[in-house]
């Protein structure tokens, strides 16, 4: 994309690639699965415009090295951190989607005065609602399965069947790039990262309980879809933070930035802009700073 570059930068038992461009304040992206950095593509150009956009690949995932352990969203969260400091930057603000979300949590709540503001999409957190969901949608219970059961199960030739019954939940499936995460997950490394960050959730949940009580003190804005997740994901975090807005995503799936990537931009200037800037229509009155 014009204005933004490819990086790299080595940390604890991985090297992160990133895309950065703009300027302003930090602005950290991370990705959900099956997807890389390059869901964010449609609402980068626009955040790029008041802040420094940098959208990482998930340790193992995208161009990301693909680490030999330590896929629970604690460690993922420190080695995400260690990128950001090695880029410069001690304070940043979150966006974050799905298995993103789960990972930014952690961030945020250990090092809460690096953190000045969290966006979080389409997830509610593990330990507090995320296993409400299990039966929803079998690869939640397949992805976490002990390997190589899910390795074994999906070889190469079945990752569009797969991925693509994943994408056909979207409200509208068409305006994801299928094909970009098809290629991206086409690796059977690539494939096994991305269920190490299923398995870990049992993991991720006794920390998230055991940890409960460091509550958020930063803004929070906790986002569904209005087709999926809905109000989940801002009751889900109410539990763990002081300041939760919740905002649903208007005639969207779960893939926010790609569905309805207009209402997100405007959600994110709002709360990541100036305080007290008017929302210009209802819907993003809790999106405001």
């Amino acid at each position: 994309m014009p204005g933004f570059s490819h990086g790299t930068v080595a940390v604890q038992g991985s090297t992160l690639h990133y895309v950065r461009g703009g300027s302003g304040p930090p602005l950290i992206l991370l990705h959900g699965w099956p997807q890389t950095w390059w869901e964010w593509s449609k609402v980068m150009p626009a955040l790029a415009e008041n802040h420094t956009v940098i959208a990482f690949d998930l340790p193992g995932l995208g161009d990301s090295s693909i680490p030999s352990d330590g896929f629970d969203k604690v460690t993922t969260a420190k080695r995400i951190r260690e990128g950001v400091q090695k880029l410069g930057f001690t304070q940043v603000s979150l966006l974050a989607h799905d298995t993103g979300s789960l990972v930014a949590y952690p961030y945020a709540r250990d090092y809460p005065n690096e953190v000045t503001r969290m966006a979080v999409l389409e997830t509610p957190l593990s330990g507090f609602g995320l296993e409400d969901f299990y039966g929803v949608s079998f690869h939640l219970g397949l992805n976490q399965t002990v390997a190589p059961v899910p390795e074994a199960l999906i070889d190469n030739d079945d990752v569009s069947t797969y991925l693509g019954w994943m994408f056909s939940g979207a409200r509208y499936p068409d305006r994801i790039d299928q094909a970009a995460f098809f290629q991206a997950y086409a690796s059977p490394a690539r494939r096994g990262a991305g269920y190490e960050y299923y398995r870990a959730f049992a993991a991720d949940a006794t920390n998230n309980q055991a940890n409960a009580t460091k509550r958020l003190p930063m803004p929070v804005l906790a986002m569904g879809a209005e087709f999926t997740f809905g109000p989940v994901v801002a009751n889900s975090f109410s539990q763990v933070g002081d300041d939760v807005r919740g905002v649903i995503a208007p005639d969207s799936g779960h893939w926010i930035a790609e569905e309805n990537p207009q209402f997100l931009i405007d959600c994110a200037e709002l709360f990541f802009g100036p305080a007290g800037t008017p929302a210009p229509r209802p819907e993003l009155a809790t999106c405001v700073a």
